[in-house]
């Protein structure tokens, strides 16, 4: 398929895909159900941090995550005792993400709301950077501090060459601006020229039938193959593909 064919096609698919439609069923949801921009941040931050696996599955464990917050995620992470966290820490949350490591993230989220008031300026991109392989690492470094806790596990970290395919789903949802409904584009000082398409199984399996990456592991190397395609195809708005890449492997078209 030559360049020229290959856009078309993908761009078809990603207008198919990019509906409100497509939220019904997605873990975006989650953070589509506030308007405070805070609460939008946090929903959608510890959202895309369970989104792995079922996404029913998902939806019930943020819809529990959300439920040990009162339902106000921003006012529960700024004013919270450690008497409130002690009621869920002993609790299930998703999978291997547990109260624990909720209670943890809380912290943290805490830690990084006195410093500024979004979390947009922990994701900024330093001078000379195009993508986020170095402000992804920074993130996790800042977020998890100087303590150890089990709950690192659970931010990946793209030194270690990992896709960080969650956090990119996060960047997407915050800093993609296209006026389709799906996307906040809450975040007006991170460019969406430098986001990537979050990267799993099925973007990843998708993306190797059509000879976007020959890498057969899902992991930032990857990551970076496929970026020199799509941005050729979109040098301004690369992710908007996830919706294609996405839509079609979890639909069976590839």
């Amino acid at each position: 398929m030559k360049l020229s064919e290959l856009k078309d096609f993908l761009d078809r698919k990603a207008d198919r895909y990019n509906h409100p439609d497509f939220i019904e069923n997605d873990p975006i949801q989650i953070p589509h159900r506030f308007s405070l921009k805070q609460d939008v941040e946090i929903a959608g931050f510890l959202t895309a941090t369970i989104s792995w696996g079922n996404r029913k599955s998902i939806l019930n464990s943020a819809d529990k995550i959300l439920s040990y917050m009162d339902g106000s995620p921003y006012d529960f992470v700024i004013n919270h005792t450690e008497e409130d966290l002690r009621h869920f820490m002993s609790k299930s949350v998703h999978r291997t993400f547990n109260g624990d490591d909720l209670a943890q993230f809380i912290r943290n989220l805490a830690r990084l709301y006195r410093k500024s008031d979004t979390l947009e300026n922990h994701f900024l991109l330093h001078t000379g950077e195009s993508d986020f392989y170095h402000s992804l690492e920074r993130f996790r470094n800042e977020f998890l501090g100087n303590g150890v806790h089990r709950a690192s596990k659970h931010v990946s970290s793209t030194y270690k060459n990992s896709s960080a395919k969650r956090l990119m789903m996060y960047l997407r949802w915050m800093v993609r601006q296209d006026n389709r409904k799906v996307d906040f584009g809450l975040w007006t000082r991170l460019n969406p020229a430098h986001l990537s398409v979050p990267l799993d199984v099925h973007t990843g399996n998708t993306g190797r039938q059509l000879q976007l990456i020959s890498r057969k592991q899902n992991d930032w190397k990857a990551v970076a193959e496929m970026d020199i395609t799509l941005r050729k195809l979109d040098s301004e708005d690369p992710a908007r593909y996830d919706f294609a890449l996405f839509g079609m492997g979890v639909n069976g078209e590839f």
